[in-house]
């Protein structure tokens, strides 16, 4: 089955076909750096992780731009009120960004432009839309014609009469029309600015990626992401600006994902119900983040809660315990190739997986799919005679899949301290001797420690909560 992608602008799925045989150029917009990331950010930047990993697997080579949006309104004001320059705020965030973003299991980018390191190309820019008829410069400020580009709106879905009516435009006497956007804004007393044709001042909002998608992607791109938020204006003014400059399509594909919601409202700094990743962490595994991440269509909307949460820890302890049996069993498993039988239902299981994911990455039933070779998984690990050939194949398709949705723990099983491993022989003996109290003793003292014993057939088994 070939990859299909829900394309925005044309409210469809489409098969995907990439600009260039077996490459890749894609670009999501990343986040402002006054603050720590929330949960809401997390969801497209773990998403997009996924699509990533997954085009890579099915053997694509992909470059993948996420940007920072290192200097706007609320740098300068988050600035002030910390008493720092916007470079150092900018700086400090940036770092925060990049340790939120590792602990939920994310790669990094191909490359995180920032919009400081690209000024020279945004007035570049803004220059060749002014003198295109584009844009036109009033007070200090440049703005677009959005008069000018018949197409404005098709990614919303709306013309410019809907838009004028349909959405609250800030009133400024110096736009020929209120749809008309802010490409350069003119530096007020004591703001960060730049030297331009204009004056003193620094770029609009929208500018930032449609230079930096020209710069590093080209003039078209494959597939261009973001948040559902993006769609109107952000992603449509870069459109508008993108496909003015440079007289082509600007990317074949667009792809929103859904908003989260907070306890089923909407989340919003008026209700002061946000959930920052770094706090999150602090007593969430990221692994259940990002199966609770991954549980809903990417499109649809999410409602973070601590049922949701429950849900998800549940879920994963399921996978994760499959996984432990399968590695308890091998240390006993005879030597063998893998039985026909298991073999052919786990390659089956893989086809659903790729199936699903070929269908505009449909991470929850990808997800189905691996609780499907849990299910094959169980029943043969709980059998007398089993082989390691079959064993290390379970294992195999569950890191495959695992491999693009990073949902399973990563974390080594470490060795037990003296202390601990003395405490387990001992309660061996214990049982031995039917010293029943003393055994659940040392259990209750290794659970309070972290350390869960599973009495088997084939010996005492530990893991760690």
């Amino acid at each position: 089955m070939a990859l299909k992608i829900y394309n925005t602008l044309t409210r469809a799925k489409e098969t995907f076909q990439p600009l260039e045989p077996g490459k890749i150029k894609m670009y999501v917009c990343g986040p402002t750096v006054y603050d720590y990331i929330h949960i809401g950010n997390a969801r497209p930047v773990i998403f997009f992780d996924v699509v990533r990993r997954y085009l890579e697997f099915i053997g694509y080579d992909v470059t993948y731009v996420v940007n920072f949006t290192d200097v706007d309104d609320k740098l300068i004001k988050r600035a002030a009120q910390m008493e720092l320059t916007v470079p150092e705020v900018a700086d400090m965030f940036i770092q925060k960004f990049y340790e939120d973003t590792e602990g939920l299991g994310v790669r990094k980018a191909t490359l995180n432009p920032r919009v400081t390191e690209n000024i020279d190309e945004i007035i570049a820019f803004i220059d060749g839309l002014v003198e295109k008829g584009y844009a036109y410069e009033n007070g200090g400020d440049v703005y677009f014609r959005t008069t000018k580009f018949d197409e404005y709106g098709k990614l919303s879905h709306q013309n410019l009469e809907e838009l004028q009516f349909g959405i609250r435009v800030e009133v400024d006497d110096r736009k020929e029309n209120p749809q008309d956007f802010v490409l350069w804004k003119a530096a007020k007393p004591g703001e960060i600015s730049w030297s331009s044709p204009w004056g003193e001042g620094r770029p609009g909002w929208h500018i930032e990626c449609s230079t930096m998608v020209h710069k590093y992607l080209g003039n078209t791109i494959d597939i261009h992401g973001g948040g559902q938020d993006l769609q109107f204006p952000h992603h449509e003014c870069e459109i508008a600006q993108s496909e003015c400059f440079t007289g082509h399509t600007m990317a074949n594909y667009w792809m929103h994902n859904g908003y989260i919601n907070i306890n089923n409202e909407k989340m919003s700094k008026s209700l002061g119900n946000g959930v920052n990743v770094n706090q999150l962490l602090k007593t969430i595994s990221p692994q259940v983040i990002r199966y609770f991440m991954l549980s809903a269509h990417y499109r649809n909307p999410l409602n973070f809660s601590d049922e949701t949460i429950e849900q998800a820890k549940n879920g994963l302890a399921r996978i994760d315990n499959c996984i432990a049996n399968i590695k308890h069993r091998l240390a006993s498993a005879a030597e063998g190739a893998a039985s026909e039988e298991v073999a052919r239902s786990v390659a089956e299981v893989l086809n659903q997986f790729t199936a699903k994911m070929n269908d505009d990455f449909n991470t929850p039933d990808a997800i189905t799919s691996v609780f499907e070779l849990v299910n094959i998984a169980n029943p043969y690990v709980q059998l007398e005679n089993v082989t390691q050939g079959t064993l290390n194949l379970l294992l195999e398709h569950f890191e495959k899949m695992d491999s693009i949705l990073g949902i399973l723990s990563k974390a080594e099983e470490e060795l037990l301290d003296e202390e601990i491993e003395q405490l387990i022989v001992e309660r061996t003996e214990a049982r031995k001797s039917k010293n029943w109290a003393r055994a659940d003793e040392i259990r209750n003292l290794l659970t309070e420690r972290g350390i869960l014993l599973e009495d088997t057939a084939q010996g005492i088994r530990w893991r760690r909560k």
